[in-house]
């Protein structure tokens, strides 16, 4: 049909010569109801709302325009909105809603892919922090520079640093002088493979009050081992660096690695020293701490201090805990009753590190800040234990740390209870912080973990530690 000779088309075309059809009221009672107009056929209909139906024979044609049509006792209809037409309104009222909440939303988090991270519910750091609990020294006369300094125990400041790290390394005292050595005066001690230039030793010198040691390392205590085979070394940090193993291919970093291992304590230099806080160049300290360090270590049992706790790249580390369960089965009697082999081991939080590295979690105290006892380094166990794992290949086959390697040890041959969190060091080694809510820190944000990407709060092992340790 010529759509032109629709009916209801037709009365479009014929409404110029009507009247006006337009809304008619009718007054019942003292209720005004308004009464729907339809023009069919030339035909003005009424129809009233309280009635709610037309006569049935304009259902059809009713029917057709409106698109639905209901029938009331077989005689009536009653006329509604159309049902694609309500389900097109309400589909538009959805989606503009929707529209507005992308647009307003907060922006989610970029996460990598399989990693479902459950941070603290409330970090520790955001909690006020004072002093550790026990027993205390703080600055004295006693502290002075030289032989007047008689209250300072057998302890160092250590630093491997090259000679090309020298403003750097001055960065990292100016801090460290400033928040706390410049009321103790311990003795920084400086490690190089090379001889240090005079520069060196006269800008660093001039930082500090407190007497400066500048020592070469033996050549045997740095050199690639004999047993290592230097072509299996070429073909392995190739697979490495293929796999992206950061620093796989540089012979130094693995030799640095081995050094902080097991070798540093072994120098001449520190033959009558016990204790030693660890500082590189480009750290940032933030806090004024008011106390020895070295004798909170010293007077409460502790063997080992940390501010951070991390995971590591299991890639780089793939058979360090096989050849530390090799040892195992060898030396029972070195493992400690009050041991922290949960922490080593779990993997409920990030599976595939346990997976990847064959049954190690890959937490490890991050021993770019660590203060230690080196008795337990002296020890037979972890001489042992190192001389295991020196023979393996590890250290160069494979990129061994030395911060796996320290906390593996730890976690199997000491005591966990004297492994403590120096929650009140504010510090930095980017990209993670450790910053105390404490009136005594300045320049770090109070319970940041780091400022690099939102992704990397997953590399926060603390809340293992915590659970499986404590916070002491």
């Amino acid at each position: 049909m010529d759509c032109r000779n629709h009916p209801l088309q037709q009365t479009t075309t014929r409404r110029a010569e009507k009247p006006h059809a337009r809304p008619l009221f009718t007054r019942r009672g003292d209720k005004k109801t308004e009464l729907a107009t339809f023009v069919i056929n030339d035909e003005i209909i009424k129809s009233n709302p309280e009635a709610g139906s037309l006569p049935l024979q304009h259902t059809s044609l009713l029917s057709r325009y409106f698109g639905i049509a209901k029938y009331n006792r077989g005689k009536t209809i009653n006329m509604a909105i159309a049902r694609p037409v309500r389900a097109l309104g309400l589909a538009a009222v959805v989606m503009w809603f929707f529209f507005i909440w992308q647009v307003l939303k907060p922006t989610s988090t970029i996460k990598r892919p399989g990693f479902d991270f459950k941070s603290f519910e409330r970090d520790p750091n955001l909690d006020a922090t004072g002093e550790p609990e026990g027993i205390l020294t703080y600055a004295s006369p006693e502290y002075a520079p030289g032989p007047k300094g008689t209250a300072r125990i057998n302890a160092t400041l250590l630093a491997l640093v090259r000679n090309e790290e020298l403003q750097d390394m001055l960065s990292s005292m100016r801090d460290l002088e400033r928040t706390w050595n410049h009321k103790f005066n311990y003795p920084w001690t400086f490690f190089n493979d090379v001889p240090f230039t005079e520069e060196f030793k006269k800008k660093t010198q001039a930082l500090t009050k407190a007497e400066c040691r500048y020592e070469l390392i033996p050549e045997e205590h740095w050199a690639m081992p004999s047993w290592i085979n230097k072509d299996l070394y070429k073909e392995s940090t190739q697979i490495l660096k293929e796999n992206g193993v950061q620093y796989a291919d540089m012979v130094s970093y693995h030799q640095m690695c081995r050094w902080n291992s097991g070798m540093f304590y072994k120098h001449p230099a520190l033959a009558n020293t016990q204790y030693y806080w660890r500082v590189e160049p480009k750290v940032h300290f933030f806090c004024d701490v008011d106390y020895d360090v070295f004798r909170y270590m010293q007077d409460n049992n502790k063997t080992y201090g940390f501010t951070i706790n991390l995971y590591d790249s299991p890639e780089s580390i793939p058979t360090l805990w096989p050849e530390t369960e090799k040892f195992i089965a060898q030396h029972p009697e070195h493992i400690h009753e009050n041991n922290a082999m949960n922490w080593l081991t779990d993997k409920v939080r990030r599976p595939e590190h346990n997976r990847k590295a064959n049954g190690y979690s890959t937490c490890h105290f991050w021993s770019n800040f660590e203060i230690a006892d080196m008795s337990f380094w002296r020890s037979k166990a972890y001489e042992d234990y190192f001389q295991h794992l020196d023979r393996a290949g590890g250290f160069f086959y494979e990129r061994w740390g030395d911060a796996p390697v320290h906390s593996i040890g730890l976690g199997l041959f000491e005591d966990k209870n004297r492994i403590h969190w120096f929650r009140d060091i504010g510090y930095q080694h980017i990209p993670f912080f450790n910053c105390p809510n404490s009136p005594k820190c300045k320049g770090c944000v109070t319970g940041r973990f780091t400022d690099g990407e939102n992704w990397l709060h997953k590399e926060d092992c603390r809340p293992n530690w915590f659970k499986f340790a404590s916070m002491g």
